[in-house]
């Protein structure tokens, strides 16, 4: 009988979270292996990434690889709405840090950030499906389904569950619990189309609210070869009305905008449009004996401010830092040194994706009257700076967006 092989680290997933965690932990020489159950390149969304990414895949030593990619730069976030607009230089913020990043096809870059994982030294095995997990103290076993249908086991001293949407272990271990807030539905695609010849800022990612049903709105992200990621969000219930055909769906509901219709009259379609409904979600508890769960696996709040791979870089550099402090012996706090602070920058965004939905945000973002210093502090948050508790409205969010928003309102 074979011996089932051995790692210090398995980690579920290869896409950016998964990645950037075992570059790190690569480099600090440790043996890592990382299961992913596709097989790369393939699609995924989440296209606009944040300044605050940046200083996580430096830390992981793929900064230079993504520079150097072909991406289209970004440098900041554009809003309209109802013929009103308004726009967020990133290089005009509070926080200290990066001010640009890139709005990426999620298929060539997760590939590029596993292959650097493997360049680091991570063993990476795709088309294995994770089928059952067992979790000590110091030790973990993963049994999965490989490519070829056969089935094997894996043991580590630790597991990081980088799965994202698929939330391997959040399943096999009943941890998910329901999101919150109402459910929300998102169409979405690739659309080919000159965006340029009407003027539009190809560095930054174009925001446009429903000009009546402002919690439904569009997100457009420009690529470098031309093309674009479009995609409408709002509550299930404003979707019901257009049922059957996703493509004809979208086309319709983007035809009601105004600016962004015309904006997209006689884009191109070239990949299917695709649904996904009730997509926001949480888990019980981000670690246990054996095991920690990263990015998406551990829960999902909205994509309105791109902040779902920001989450995810965060929650992977924080997990392979302490977890290298416990593989080298040190005695550490998964709650203390992992839940609560990553959870920090987390209720920042919640609560930015809260106002946003009752508007009270969108009343501060097209205000004609903005305090200079107040807008380089939201500004920040925008561009990922959420775990900055220099900034107020990261040290008590709820509060300074209440406040502010009557003020907007007020004036």
């Amino acid at each position: 009988m074979s011996a089932v092989p051995t790692c210090d680290v398995a980690i579920i997933g290869a896409g950016p979270a998964g990645a950037v965690a075992a570059g790190i932990l690569s480099r600090k020489g440790h043996d890592v292996v990382v299961l992913e159950r596709e097989t790369f390149p393939r699609f995924s969304i989440g296209e606009s990434l944040l300044p605050q990414c940046m200083a996580f895949l430096d830390e992981a030593g793929m900064s230079s690889v993504v520079e150097a990619g072909g991406f289209q730069p970004k440098n900041g976030a554009a809003f309209e709405r109802a013929g009103v607009r308004s726009s967020f230089d990133f290089s005009d913020k509070f926080s200290p840090g990066e001010a640009t990043t890139f709005q990426v096809q999620r298929a060539p870059f997760d590939k590029l950030l596993a292959d650097e994982a493997g360049k680091a030294g991570a063993a990476i095995h795709y088309g294995c499906t994770l089928t059952g997990a067992r979790f000590e103290e110091t030790s973990a076993c993963l049994s999965y389904d490989d490519a070829g249908g056969r089935s094997g086991e894996l043991r580590a001293r630790f597991c990081l569950d980088a799965s994202g949407f698929g939330k391997s272990l959040a399943r096999l271990l009943d941890l998910e619990a329901p999101g919150e807030g109402p459910a929300r539905e998102s169409i979405f695609t690739h659309v080919r189309h000159r965006l340029e010849d009407d003027g539009f800022d190809r560095n930054k990612i174009l925001i446009t609210v429903h000009p009546e049903h402002h919690f439904v709105w569009f997100w457009l992200i420009p690529f470098a070869d031309g093309t674009a990621s479009l995609g409408v969000v709002g509550p299930q219930a404003f979707f019901a009305d257009f049922a059957g055909d996703a493509l004809a769906a979208l086309q319709a509901i983007v035809a009601q905008t105004g600016c962004l219709g015309e904006l997209l009259r006689g884009a191109e379609y070239p990949v299917p449009v695709r649904r996904v409904t009730g997509y926001a979600s949480q888990v019980t508890r981000l670690h246990g004996p054996g095991f920690a769960l990263l990015g998406n696996a551990g829960g999902f709040i909205d994509p309105v401010f791109s902040s779902g791979v920001t989450i995810a870089l965060k929650s992977a550099s924080l997990a392979a830092g302490l977890l290298d402090r416990q593989l080298s012996g040190e005695s550490t706090d998964w709650q203390q040194d992992y839940a609560l602070p990553l959870g920090r920058g987390v209720e920042t965004f919640r609560q930015f994706v809260s106002a946003w939905y009752d508007t009270r945000l969108q009343d501060i973002i097209f205000s004609r009257d903005h305090n200079p210093r107040i807008r380089r502090m939201i500004c920040s948050i925008l561009a990922g700076y959420a775990w900055d508790q220099d900034n107020p409205y990261v040290a008590q969010p709820k509060r300074r967006l209440a406040v502010l928003a009557e003020l907007c309102r007020g004036r």
